[in-house]
């Protein structure tokens, strides 16, 4: 192995100098075309409401993915894993990957179908509706409550219904 006798470029200073401002102030990025796409802004809103989702439900080990899926089998209990997997948008690798994990938490049950033994039915346990019951508590008294705080119920409902419509119809 062949070691350069070059002194090693101090890639932080250099990152830093190329990330300053025209004024030379801060070390900020220019996003130049990136602040005006709607999905760069999407996914950074995404990132940040993920983050404090997963922060305020740390004590029960919930993603937002799993949060999901507890909140549509509480609802549509006996349902089919491709049904849930889909109205979600998770695919199927992934989601039996997690149903794995919800099941050795004891907090869902897959049995077979008795309309079509090919396939499974999803149901909460009882543990499963305790830890639900809890983290629906956190997210409303936490979560929400700064989501709505920050946004003002008029312009929540505006959002809401602008991300719908993408969702349905884009």
């Amino acid at each position: 192995m062949t070691v350069s006798k070059t002194p090693a470029l101090d890639l932080t200073k250099t990152v830093r100098a190329a990330a300053r401002d025209d004024t030379g102030e801060g070390d900020v990025l220019k996003l130049g075309e990136l602040s005006e796409l709607l999905g760069y802004s999407l996914k950074r809103a995404q990132l940040k409401v993920f983050d404090d989702f997963i922060h305020c439900v740390a004590p029960l080990q919930l993603t937002p993915a799993q949060f999901s899926v507890l909140l549509l089998l509480e609802r549509n209990p006996g349902r089919n894993q491709t049904e849930i997997a889909s109205t979600l948008g998770i695919l199927r690798p992934n989601f039996v990957s997690m149903l794995d994990g919800l099941e050795s938490r004891e907090l869902c049950v897959r049995m077979r179908s008795t309309n079509d033994r090919r396939s499974h039915v999803l149901m909460l346990t009882d543990k499963g509706h305790a830890i639900l019951a809890r983290a629906k508590k956190l997210v409303a008294t936490k979560h929400e409550t700064r989501l709505n705080e920050l946004l003002g119920p008029e312009k929540r409902e505006a959002l809401l219904g602008m991300l719908a419509k993408i969702a349905r119809e884009f």
